[in-house]
């Protein structure tokens, strides 16, 4: 069953490293200028992947399940309130002092919202509430397009870019509304005309959407490659950033679990919010990034901390998901 999940749900790891691998050899296209570049490309995309998310999102079907509010306050307070107030006060020790994009990388990390399929693969392999994993997620997702950029506004302004346009906040707010916000929105209002039809073509969708997101990740890392950032990037500093994804992930799992236990959940609700509550989403970071960071020229290194948590937080959750498998009842 561990290799069931496994290659069922490891095989994008291994895409988002060739993609690395291809950027470092071929950085030019990344990196390229004119009227119609790769950029546009991924552009576009970005606004398709949040219209066809909010087209799978269905309103009556949210709205049924508010009620298990204890639940959804731990998930969405370990989202957006307990990852940040982890991060927030490492910057004073920060000890990648040669490259302090890899600081803000993390701390962008800890300000995303959930990631959607994994949770609820995850819960469902462990037994746990689907339904509140769903919820959870897609309410992550939406709260995500304002919560995120707030939280980085405290500490944009501590990177130097290199470009006037990176300070302009207003700037980053109008282009996440037009490109995030407005078609998510869209997308739920056209849900009742075309849901069915998203939920019929979720495999195409999902291939769209890791489709762009490889894109993004190639023209992040290849204009990182392209101008050399990764010069002062040491394999120690790889693994530092390794290690400390891992105790990042277990502390926010072990304070949920504990804040579960005082609340007294049941099983179903403790482990949706142990994997809701303790993942991070690629999609929503590598498209924000994008707006966020336009105009720096270190997008590659800022997302190195995402795609170390990406990859770890699919092994370990598959590995504690299984764990609670064990403890079902046999099925009749």
């Amino acid at each position: 069953m561990l290799f069931k999940w496994f290659s069922s749900l490891d095989k994008f790891v291994p895409a988002l490293l060739l993609v690395i691998l291809l950027a470092s050899i071929f950085p030019e296209p990344a990196a390229y200028q004119g009227s119609f570049t790769l950029h546009t490309v991924g552009d576009i995309g970005i606004t398709l992947i949040f219209l066809f998310y909010g087209l799978k999102l269905n309103p009556k079907k949210l709205r049924q399940d508010l009620s298990n509010w204890r639940l959804h306050m731990v998930v969405q307070a370990a989202t957006f309130i307990i990852f940040p107030l982890i991060v927030l006060p490492f910057y004073n020790f920060y000890s990648f002092h040669s490259n302090e994009l890899l600081w803000m990388g993390a701390f962008f990390l800890a300000t995303l919202p959930s990631t959607v399929s994994s949770s609820v693969v995850m819960v469902s392999i462990a037994g746990g509430n689907v339904p509140g994993a769903i919820f959870n997620a897609s309410i992550s997702s939406l709260a995500g397009i304002v919560i995120t950029p707030l939280w980085m506004s405290l500490v944009l302004t501590s990177v130097q870019a290199t470009t006037p346009e990176s300070a302009a906040y207003s700037s980053i707010l109008i282009k996440l509304i037009l490109q995030v916000l407005l078609p998510v929105i869209t997308g739920i209002v056209l849900n009742r005309f075309l849901g069915s039809w998203a939920q019929a073509h979720l495999r195409f969708l999902k291939l769209f959407d890791q489709s762009v997101i490889l894109l993004i990740v190639y023209l992040s890392f290849g204009q990182s490659f392209y101008l050399n950032l990764f010069a002062q990037t040491e394999w120690t500093d790889i693994l530092v950033i390794m290690l400390l994804c891992s105790s990042l992930f277990f502390t926010v799992f072990l304070i949920i679990h504990l804040i579960s236990k005082k609340l007294k959940f049941n099983r179903g609700d403790r482990i949706t919010a142990l994997f809701a509550g303790s993942k991070k989403s690629l999609i929503h970071g590598t498209v924000m990034a994008g707006i966020l960071f336009k105009g720096f020229t270190g997008i590659g290194v800022i997302l190195l901390p995402l795609m170390i948590y990406h990859a770890l937080q699919l092994v370990y959750s598959g590995i504690i998901a299984q764990h609670f498998s064990k403890q079902l009842p046999p099925a009749p």
